[in-house]
């Protein structure tokens, strides 16, 4: 399901995505009603903007968080020209699976995309790295991060953006192997070493999400 007030973004993007095999089930030029319409067409995930009608501030993201709150097994992919932090947190952070933040600029080819939305639909994350720095960018202490060394809290920020870890180990250029021992290290200390593998990579970034929305909030 596709959510953006602009009709010509709207259908190029349900174009790219049809022509990358997927199905565009309802396309809305507002979040009016969209748990209603959810419910109803019952799309793997919803790719939706920022701002929209009526005052064009934030009205997308409070609808993606009551959305991802009442279904959350629906994915929620943000497509923006905008990052909005303070809302971003909420939504990153209150989701268990499922979400991803993407600048619309920077999507260069129909493929990023794609992935982006597959990830999404399969319970991952998919955050843009200048999303992931407004929301992760500055470091808090204490926190329940503070064992983790700067390389692990390197590969925890990539895990935000999305990354596999072949994809961190050409970024870090380093082996795979090394990144997964970096996860390995980082899963000890979270305490979720013992939880399935898909599911405490997702519960490892929401840790760092959490502690940032604290400190988002705490801020004067």
């Amino acid at each position: 399901m596709l959510v953006d007030d602009a009709p010509l973004v709207r259908e190029g993007i349900a174009r790219l995505l049809a022509a990358g095999g997927f199905d565009v089930v309802d396309q809305r030029a507002d979040a009016h009603g969209l748990l209603d319409a959810v419910r109803a067409a019952q799309p793997d995930v919803v790719v939706m903007d920022v701002r929209m009608p009526p005052t064009y501030t934030t009205e997308g993201l409070r609808a993606a968080i009551e959305l991802k709150g009442a279904v959350p097994d629906v994915g929620v992919l943000m497509l923006s020209q905008h990052v909005e932090s303070r809302h971003a947190v909420d939504l990153l952070s209150g989701s268990a699976s499922g979400v991803g933040y993407l600048l619309k600029e920077r999507i260069s080819r129909p493929a990023d995309l794609e992935d982006a939305v597959t990830r999404v639909a399969a319970g991952g994350t998919a955050v843009d790295p200048q999303v992931v720095a407004a929301v992760l960018g500055t470091r808090r202490a204490p926190d329940p991060l503070r064992t983790l060394t700067a390389r692990e809290r390197e590969v925890l920020t990539l895990v935000a953006e999305g990354l596999s870890n072949d994809a961190i180990a050409g970024r870090l250029v380093v082996t795979a192997r090394t990144v997964e021992t970096h996860m390995t290290n980082i899963l000890v200390k979270l305490g979720l070493a013992t939880e399935p593998g898909t599911h405490r990579r997702v519960l490892a970034v929401l840790a760092y999400l959490r502690v940032t929305a604290s400190g988002e909030r705490a801020r004067p």
